[in-house]
């Protein structure tokens, strides 16, 4: 039995972990196939504050997950796969572990941008290839760069490249943009931005040492070209990892948990969520970080016997 159990280690997990630990509640903290989350598949991180000349994303994630067992968190490996909601304490199955109990459960399993699952995608990750603008765009100052995709998101790390990139590529597999119109006349009224549209991505192309292009294959004519390119972001979305929590708790249509606004509590009292695992739009270390400090502190409180109320039955 614990008091508490956090399932994930990126930057909310960890800041949750420092928190509870300090505040003498044992937590536990489940690492998954991916510990540290998507910061670990970058390189440098540059917007997180207190670093002046950026930190490594394994680095950064490193350093949180020391500072939270210097106050005491228990670190274990495994994958939550199941868990039981119903009544505290709760149970969470963990493959590596069992069947555990907890009387409160922080869930920071994050979202995984999804990828286009072609050759040298994976490898140049990190090396010119990107699932974040906001992130890795500062890198690309006076560069070539591709966006792939075709929604709202695509349009507007498209158009956020632009201030830094001397040209953006956008490659859609149809002829046709599923983003917004005001978003697509946005991005096109962009002297940057140019088009190649009804492309399918075949594979990213290096130099040996980094992304070089990405290689594409015509959907009318079917002849192959290599569009050049010194940095290639990948903009078809993300999925929240929350496979193991539908029936559970309240998701919205992407699965991402749905909280009470202003506050990490899930639709079961008790059960917390903070960082992308329940946010959708920011998506950014910082801001997960700072859901983990709220996700503790709405654990200690509940904890120390502030019971919350079933909010969710009043939610539209």
């Amino acid at each position: 039995m614990y008091k508490a159990v956090i399932l994930g280690t990126g930057p909310a997990g960890l800041t949750a972990a420092i928190y509870l630990a300090r505040a003498n509640m044992e937590p536990v903290i489940i690492e998954g196939p991916e510990p540290g989350g998507q910061l670990t598949l970058t390189t440098e991180v540059e917007n997180f504050p207190g670093f002046e000349q950026g930190i490594l994303g394994p680095e950064l994630m490193e350093t949180m997950k020391k500072q939270a067992k210097r106050f005491g968190a228990i670190f274990k490996r495994g994958l939550a796969t199941k868990v039981d909601l119903k009544n505290a304490p709760f149970q969470v199955e963990v493959d590596s572990l069992g069947t555990i109990e907890t009387e409160a459960l922080l869930i920071s399993t994050g979202a995984s941008a999804k990828m286009l699952g072609i050759p040298g995608e994976k490898e140049l990750l990190g090396k010119g290839v990107s699932t974040c603008a906001t992130c890795d765009g500062f890198f690309f100052r006076d560069k070539k760069v591709i966006i792939v995709g075709g929604g709202d998101s695509a349009m507007e790390e498209a158009t956020f490249l632009t201030k830094f990139a001397k040209e953006v590529n956008i490659v859609h597999r149809r002829d046709e943009l599923r983003a917004s119109k005001i978003m697509q006349d946005r991005a096109r009224a962009n002297e940057k931005i140019t088009w190649s549209m009804n492309c399918t991505p075949v594979s990213v192309v290096s130099d040996g040492m980094k992304t070089s292009g990405l290689e594409v294959m015509n959907n009318d004519t079917g002849k192959k070209e290599i569009i050049d390119a010194d940095g290639i972001f990948i903009a078809i979305g993300h999925h929240p990892n929350t496979g193991f929590l539908k029936g559970h708790l309240r998701l919205d249509d992407q699965g991402y948990i749905i909280v009470e606004p202003g506050t990490t509590n899930t639709s079961v009292p008790g059960v917390f969520a903070c960082g992308d695992v329940q946010d959708h739009k920011y998506r950014q270390a910082i801001t997960a970080a700072g859901t983990g400090c709220m996700a503790a502190m709405d654990c200690e409180k509940y904890l120390e016997g502030e019971r919350m109320i079933d909010w969710s039955q009043n939610m539209s």
